[in-house]
This record gives C-alpha cells, structure tokens and sequence, in this order.
C-alpha cells in the first residue's frame, strides 16, 4: 500500500484536510486487511461518517468495530511513528501555563517531554493536524508526534492534573473528610464538591476501560474496598481514604437519585453517563452494613451489547438446535442458569432475531437492562403492584405474537406463561436452575401440571459463562493421559489444550471477554412421557443426553480443545455428570 501521509521538516504528518480524510479511510481498509475489523463494520461507520460528520476513527470506537489499542497500533505502523506505553508518560505536567487542562482533554494528547529538537507529543489522532499547529505555537519548538490510546491519555491526564503528587491532597487530604452521622446538608455539599466528583467519575472511567460488568464499593472498619468484576472476576482497585466513603456514598446517590438521608434501608437507582462518548447506564444498588452502605453499581453499554449468537458462543450445531426450537410459531422456551450467566442477553438476542414488522413483542423485565428498537418493554414496579403478572394479563389483551417473561419466579406468573403458549403465543423466559432438566421439574415444583409443560415446552437451553483466553498469549500444551481420563474425554480426546500466560493487551490476566457453555434440550415424545411419569431431573437429562443433547460440560470441553477457553474454566463453571 502506498504511504498515506507525508512528513514536514519536524517530523509532524502533514495531511490536509481532504487528504486526511482519505488516510482514515485507507487505514481503516488496512484494518480491514489486518482482520481487526469486518468490511460491513466499515460500511456501517462509513455511513455514520457520511450521516452525522463524526471521525471516521471516533465512529469506529464508539459502535465497538474496531479496540482503542488495535486503532492506535495502525496509526503508528500506517504513519511510521511510536506508539507510547502507559509507563512512557511523564510524572510531572509540561506548559501548564500554556496549554490548559480542558485543551488536553479534549485534543486528547499529553506533552511526553520537551528536548534539543522540540517538544514530543503523545497524540490518540495524529492526523488531527489542527491539534499539532497549536501545541506547536504554545510551546514556540516543532512538535514530534507519537501514538497513545484515549484510555491512556486520560489516565495520564488525571494522575497529572488530579491524582499525582501534592494534588492528591485536594481529594484525600485535609478536612475533607466526612463522618457517616454528618449532618444531610453537610454531606451534599461535600458530595458535590469538584474532588469527590471526579474521584466517583474517574472510578466510572476506570471500570469502562478495563471492561468491568460491575463496581464494588465496599465499607469496611478503618478503610473502604473498591473493585471491579472483569469477566465475571472480582479485581480489587486503588481505594479512596476512608473518611470519604460517605462522601461517595452520598455522590453516587445524588447521580441516581435515590435518598441521601436513608441510609438504613436499601435502595435502587439507575445514572446514565457518557465515557469517551458512549453512553453506559448504570444500575445502582445500596444496601446497609455493619460500617457503612455498600454499593454496586452494574454497568450496561447501551451501544455495545452483543446481539450475535455466534459472539456469545453458540456453536454451528448447538445454534441450528437453538434455532430450530426458537422459531416454531408458539410455545416456551426457557433459558436458565444462575444469575450473571447472560441468560437476558441470549434471550435479547433471540428476540431481535424475531423482530420484524410482521410481528408484534412485548416484554415484561425486572430490570429493562437494554431497549430494544421495534420492540415493546416493560419495567415491573412492585410499589405501584406491577408485577410480572399483572403485566402479563394485559399483554394477552395487547394481542402480541411474541412474549418475553425476564424471570419465572412463582405459580401465578408460570400459569399466565402456559396460557399464553396455549393461546397460539410464542413465550420467552428465564428460569434459576442448575442445568435444562431441571427446568421441567422446577416449574412442577412450582405447581404447573405435568401435561401442560408437555403441551408448551418446546425447549430450554441452560448456559454458564467462562472467561475467553486471550488469543494473542495463550500457550497450548498437550494433556497427558491422567489429565484425559480424568476429564472423561472420550474417544476422541482433544490433541492440545490451551492455558492463559498473560500479556500486555490482556493486562497480564491471560484472559480476554467472556462465552458461553451451553446446552439445549428439545421436548420430544421420549421426554413428554417422562414428564407424565413425573420423572426426576437426572432421568430427563439421561434420556435428553442418550437422544443426542449435548452438556454444558462437553461443549466446554469442545470450546477448552479450540483455545476459545481454558479446561480450568471450564471445570469451575462446571461438572462431569
């Protein structure tokens, strides 16, 4: 491929604007080629270009099409220049008396150093040529230019200008402290000084970049604990002083408008945010304990949920199973599993595969954890007694074709459900149970009668997640023989198995996202008549196995032998039955 740009006398890119235009494109088509971004993820950021004027290099980012490392590391391999490493900034900030911190942050670049030959500049968009001049007639020296992620420029920008050195004092130190009894006036002023503000919003920022589904906060006698769940593990992060920890008790409940002055109860809020432009919803929950009110914070990206069986972790047999059982005219189908095993995303999905004009769909959640477009959602609200059944009574005179239920949780939501699937209605739902077969004997516990599951069931997957290795440092070994036999692999035992090692892009983790195990039993005559003989869940599984359903244990042993997971994953999410 040609050079995109070419250099001025210092070393800068020099890119006129139409010019500019067209490097985007063909480093995004070098993307492309690199195999870190699909050709119809480029057509779609094209037409966001095209639609709204947004950077092409913005667009890609925000619609999750391309990382901030891979964008970053195709900069500096297109361009020809460094790309910087989080250990590469500066302790101490560069022409604070010339370029302001609002100027940095939103030109997200940091000043690494300024030498004989000019001032070296760590910029995430180097082609933003603009950026470049002004830096260039702040300093009065020719600027270099090197490459850094926006997630790297930020926290290189907040341990410079709020976190580092004497600054530090401004958000820790001092009489900002606050204790639990203060005054409710007190305390809201203090929540709403600038440093408590930018310590929560940066606890936010960090959680976003390391991918965490959840923050932690956590009262403790003499300290406070913070953590971030990253792929369903619990990581613990740099803690604030205790003597804040009404301070951010009190912060995070103004942002979700939840009662500062009721700190006996527990209370639920949702704050929507925007990192980096994207915009997140967080779902808040406080509880009380012995020192204080713990409180977490579930983090949803309303742009960058995962409607995709594949990216789930559906393989080619299990979804044409899934599919099969998904697209018959009406029936249940349940997916179960304990909570956090993305059983409402598997179900999201199913339902924008169904979405279409033709057909109308109404869900009832507790919580709405995602909107869907075309799609008709309800939020259950027990104070005003809008119950998952109550809702469901006037779906039926809403005349839907397809139902959602978020969770089947007693007799009198399970019986609208059957009713419904009666009725000619397709019903979705999710259930809290071990494994699929213990759905049926679930619901009969629940008081349905056998010969209507019969009639309704058509299926229920039952899944589990495991963290995905990171595919640029897992190292495949071969098992031995007693690692096989006790793994019961079968005939046909996996050749290699692959183990996380840990690398710069995995944080050192060895693991990178999450998928899903599953398993999908069909209702077929065999299970019905086992169902009218009210047989127990072990003789239901037995009997879905010998008629070909494959466990939750084997796809992950398939998925531990494809390097997509480790066989100690697996083993912790699962068991041989």
């Amino acid at each position: 491929m040609a050079d995109m740009t070419s250099f001025d006398k210092d070393g800068t890119p020099e890119v006129s604007q139409p010019e500019s235009r067209d490097a985007m494109r063909n480093l995004a088509q070098r993307l492309v080629e690199a195999g870190k971004l699909q050709p119809s993820g480029l057509d779609r950021a094209l037409r966001v270009n095209e639609e709204t004027g947004e950077n092409l290099a913005s667009a890609l980012t925000k619609l999750g099409l391309v990382s901030e490392i891979d964008l970053a590391a195709a900069y500096a391999e297109t361009l020809g220049l460094k790309l910087v490493a989080r250990t590469d900034f500066p302790t101490e900030p560069l022409f604070e008396d010339r370029l302001s911190l609002r100027f940095l942050q939103q030109a997200r670049v940091v000043p690494m150093e300024q030498g004989p030959d000019g001032v070296v500049l760590a910029m995430a968009d180097p082609l933003d040529r603009f950026v470049i001049d002004a830096v260039r007639m702040a300093a009065g020296a020719p600027v270099e230019v090197r490459v850094a992620t926006p997630a790297d420029i930020e926290a290189a920008l907040h341990g410079l200008y709020d976190g580092g050195g004497d600054r530090a004092a401004d958000i820790t130190g001092g009489d900002g402290g606050v204790d639990a009894e203060a005054d409710v006036e007190r305390l809201r002023d203090l929540a709403s000084e600038a440093p408590v503000i930018r310590l929560v919003n940066r606890m936010i920022e960090r959680a976003v970049e390391q991918r965490a589904s959840d923050i932690h906060i956590e009262p403790f006698e003499g300290r406070i604990r913070v953590r971030y769940r990253v792929d369903g593990v619990l990581r613990e992060a740099e803690s604030p002083a205790d003597r804040l920890a009404a301070a951010i008790v009190s912060r995070i409940k103004i942002m979700a408008r939840l009662n500062i002055a009721e700190r006996r109860l527990p209370q639920d809020g949702r704050i929507k945010v925007v990192v980096r432009g994207k915009e997140f919803d967080l779902r808040v929950s406080t509880t009380p304990s012995l020192h204080g009110e713990s409180v977490v914070m579930r983090i949803l990206d309303r742009d960058g949920a995962v409607l995709d069986f594949k990216s789930l972790g559906f393989l080619d047999d299990t979804l044409k199973i899934y599919l099969s059982v998904l697209e018959r005219p009406h029936g249940i189908l349940l997916v179960t599993g304990p909570t956090g095993s993305g059983k409402t995303t598997t179900l999201y999905t199913s339902l924008m595969r169904l979405n279409s004009p033709e057909r109308k769909i109404l869900t009832v959640e507790d919580p709405v954890e995602y909107q869907l477009d075309g799609v008709l959602q309800v939020q259950v609200k027990p104070d005003i007694e809008l119950t998952f059944a109550r809702a469901l009574r006037s779906f039926l005179r809403q005349d839907p074709d397809i139902m959602m239920i978020g969770e089947i949780r007693d007799l009198e939501t399970a019986q609208i459900g059957v009713q419904a699937a009666l009725t000619g209605h397709l019903v979705l739902s999710t259930l809290h149970t071990n494994d699929a077969a213990g759905a049926i004997a679930r619901l009969m516990d629940m008081g349905v009668p056998d010969y209507l599951l019969t009639s309704t069931i058509n299926g229920v997957a039952a899944q589990r997640l495991v963290r995905k290795l990171c595919p640029h440092c897992r190292e495949a070994r071969e098992p031995d023989a007693e690692l096989l036999d006790r793994l019961g692999a079968g005939d046909e035992p996996p050749r290699v198995l692959y183990h996380p090692t840990g690398c710069d892009k995995c944080n050192g983790g060895g693991y990178s996202g999450r998928s899903a195990l599953l398993e999908v039993l069909v209702m077929d005559d065999t299970l019905r008549r086992l169902v009218l003989k009210r047989a127990d869940a072990h003789e239901i599984e037995q009997a879905a196995i010998e008629g070909g359903m494959m466990t939750i244990y084997r796809d992950g042993l398939r998925k531990a032998a494809e390097g997509i997971t480790s066989i100690e994953e697996v083993l912790r999410v699962t068991w041989d039955g």
